[in-house]
């Protein structure tokens, strides 16, 4: 009878959701060439071409695609199964921008509660100096931020987060009349970086919307209200990028950075599971 190495299976699950085989490793913690020769070594076990890879693209062959979920089943019986004797719960308490929660949110921790039956994951949405304050006051686990302080150099960067001006495919900018815009409440980074280069650009602007946390902004955006300064990757279907269309200038993007003080290695592993897959939403 023929066996399968359960770290190849988990290598090729990750490819698998990722796309990628940098961020499946990352999220593995290992290198991008040892998740290759795992699959290589799966595929070859299998006699199958389970994954197609060109220098753009990495993509699920038919029987990649066949085998994915029995190879999924095998990866999480394998969890419950370490698991068994584990009476202890842990818990992650993470802190997140509301500017970059986008839509991978959900399957995300669909897939950490799969995985980690123990785990109970507290998180908490806010605005980016709201999360970096309740870190520093020892109330968060790790937190993952728009960095508007240059000075600060501790945590880990993800990447660059790219913001643009949005607006509904309908929206009529009124001639002569100032820009409407719509505005996170409160202290806000993108807020106050989007008034500053609208007034350097001598372009008026009011409010005509101003909500409690970026889904408010997204749905006055959506809803024709206004135009809105939102990150790209986490811009709601329906809506399309109007900066050019109507001469704005243009959003200086942001760093996006995760600081943490966790120490437990399962812990860190689930936290470079979120890393990773917000690397993957990158546009």
């Amino acid at each position: 009878m023929k066996t399968l190495d359960l770290e190849a299976v988990q290598a090729f699950v990750s490819v698998a959701d990722f796309k990628n085989f940098t961020r499946a490793a990352e999220a593995l913690g290992s290198t991008q060439s040892a998740v290759s020769l795992k699959l290589k070594r799966l595929e070859d076990r299998l006699g199958r071409r389970l994954v197609e890879r060109t220098p753009r693209l990495v993509r699920l062959s038919a029987e990649g695609t066949a085998f994915l979920p029995a190879a999924r089943d095998l990866v999480d019986a394998h969890a419950r199964a370490f698991a068994t004797f584990k009476i202890e719960h842990r818990r992650l308490v993470i802190g997140i921008s509301t500017h970059v929660v986008g839509p991978e949110l959900p399957r995300l921790l669909k897939r950490i509660g799969e995985q980690e039956a123990n785990l109970v994951v507290e998180m908490h949405v806010a605005a980016s100096h709201e999360v970096l304050k309740e870190f520093d006051d020892g109330q968060l686990d790790a937190a993952i931020v728009l960095s508007h302080d240059d000075m600060r150099r501790d945590g880990e960067k993800l990447m660059k987060e790219h913001f643009g001006w949005f607006a509904a495919d309908d929206f009529v900018a009124r001639p002569g009349e100032p820009l409407r815009i719509a505005t996170h409440s409160g202290p806000c980074g993108v807020r106050a970086s989007a008034k500053r280069v609208l007034d350097t650009a001598g372009i008026p602007w009011t409010e005509v919307f101003i909500g409690g946390g970026v889904a408010t902004v997204a749905a006055a955006v959506s809803a024709g209200l206004a135009v809105g300064a939102l990150a790209r990757r986490c811009a709601p279907a329906g809506t399309v990028e109007v900066g050019e269309m109507l001469s704005l200038p243009a959003l200086s993007p942001s760093d996006l950075v995760m600081h943490s003080r966790v120490s437990d290695p399962r812990n860190r592993a689930t936290l470079r599971n979120l890393g990773a897959a917000l690397r993957a939403t990158a546009k």
